[in-house]
């Protein structure tokens, strides 16, 4: 079968131009039917949008009271252990100090038992 249509690249030209031309008609007929509808949609999409920053930001607070407590548990933590730390240095102190004393008491014991000795031997002597 014979083509009986002349297809010439003017008319080939011309019916691109019609669909493109139906194709933004039909889009600008669905903008515009559309068109009290996005608004709503809009409003509806800021209305999640700012729900949404303030999940957010609810999130990021908790997270942040979470580590300034854990922060202040490690500086009570530190501070406990710095502090049986320090006592337990005291304690060593003292028990050395003790012990100090104690030598040297027993020094002091021991000269006066060896002087009374010499004492009584000198006294037995003459």
């Amino acid at each position: 079968m014979k083509r009986t249509t002349n297809n010439a690249h003017s008319e080939r030209r011309s019916t691109a131009a019609h669909a493109k031309a139906a194709l933004v008609k039909a889009f600008h007929a669905a903008r515009e039917a559309a068109e009290p509808h996005r608004e709503a949609r809009q409003a509806e999409r800021l209305l999640v949008a700012e729900a949404r920053e303030q999940r957010r930001a609810e999130r990021e607070q908790v997270r942040l009271d979470e580590q300034n407590r854990a922060a202040a548990e490690e500086a009570a933590r530190e501070a406990a252990v710095a502090a049986a730390a320090r006592a337990e240095f005291e304690a060593r102190e003292l028990a050395n100090k003790t012990r100090a004393e104690r030598v040297l008491k027993d020094e002091a014991d021991r000269k006066a038992a060896r002087d009374l000795r010499y004492a009584n031997r000198k006294a037995r002597q003459a």
